[in-house]
């Protein structure tokens, strides 16, 4: 039996070079394009142009191919995630769920759309400080690994454990997925920060109180503290908010340069996360009493309705209090 990953982009792509190191891994992408361009020249461009790719990797943009799979690693974007599983035949199969967002309309997290789609099929959540180039290298990196089933977090760890990866097992699955999709905003307002050359104070100091109010809302919707000081919360913060690896913190430069958010969301072959959980981010916010301006600071520049010098003026200009 093999592992399927569902989505070649580069984070689904890396993933499976990294699983394939042990087993045959069926690699499925909506492109059948793309899946004969990884099948015949072992790469995948434009997402990991310069790795290549292992022989045990077989592509395919037919659902059906993954029916033989034991396990499927679901690497698709959280917008589409319900739609994906809805057409897979997932049945009682582990699913590991890669996206870091909300759900738009509903506001649930991935966790809760994959219950609601594939109700007999146990869940478990990887997030934590990843850039896809280096996890494909064999570059060492820590992740999270949440699920409710202990057995199962145990079970799956060892899978995907190697010297290069190592999982660290939770059963913090809420804290883990709120870590995931509140940083993808944060790294959108550290990034706004350094395009608009406002200075290394201004980055710290959005990391930092920007990881306060990811921790105001966590611990709102249940999810523990030391999950959100982790590698699931605070590690995968500093890593998107520090580098243009990063697609999220790259929006944000983009937007402090005075570009228009429309015209970056549209001309991208990759997906910002953040650009679309920020919006539901801060109407579930709302709904929980939890104040959170930076994410509302990076909702006004995402729709126009402010620009950076008008945003960063409003931020400044908060009552003063205690921190």
């Amino acid at each position: 039996m093999s592992i399927g990953v569902v989505g070649a982009g580069a984070w689904g792509t890396a993933l499976a070079q990294l699983l394939s190191d042990h087993e045959p891994v069926t690699l499925w992408t909506r492109d059948p394009a793309r899946a004969d361009q990884i099948n015949h020249e072992r790469v995948n461009s434009p997402y990991l142009a310069d790795i290549l790719l292992s022989p045990k990797i077989t592509a395919t943009a037919d659902a059906a191919a993954l029916d033989h799979c034991d396990a499927l690693v679901i690497v698709t974007p959280a917008q589409h995630t319900r739609g994906v599983l809805s057409t897979l035949n997932v049945g009682r199969k582990p699913i590991i769920l890669c996206a870091k967002g909300i759900e738009a309309g509903s506001k649930l997290l991935m966790s809760e759309v994959a219950a609601a789609v594939c109700p007999a099929a146990p869940i478990a959540i990887l997030s934590g400080p990843t850039f896809a180039a280096e996890v494909a290298k064999g570059l060492p990196t820590a992740v999270t690994l949440a699920s409710e089933d202990a057995g199962l977090a145990q079970k799956l760890a060892a899978r995907l454990a190697r010297p290069y990866f190592r999982p660290y097992v939770s059963d913090d699955v809420i804290g883990a997925e709120i870590g995931g999709a509140v940083k993808n905003v944060l790294a959108i307002a550290c990034g706004v920060a350094s395009g608009a050359q406002l200075g290394q104070n201004a980055q710290a100091a959005l990391i930092a109180r920007g990881f306060a109010e990811m921790m105001r809302f966590g611990l709102a919707k249940g999810a523990r503290a030391e999950t959100l000081s982790g590698l699931a919360g605070l590690g995968d913060l500093v890593l998107t908010c520090s580098s243009t690896q990063s697609r999220n913190y790259a929006l944000g430069v983009a937007l402090g340069q005075g570009k228009l958010s429309y015209d970056l969301l549209h001309e991208s072959h990759t997906i910002a996360e953040g650009a679309f959980t920020a919006p539901v981010l801060q109407h579930a916010a709302r709904d929980c009493g939890v104040e959170m301006p930076v994410v509302d600071a990076v909702c006004a520049l995402l729709s126009g309705w402010a620009d950076v010098r008008e945003v960063i003026t409003e931020l400044m200009a908060r009552p003063l209090k205690g921190e």
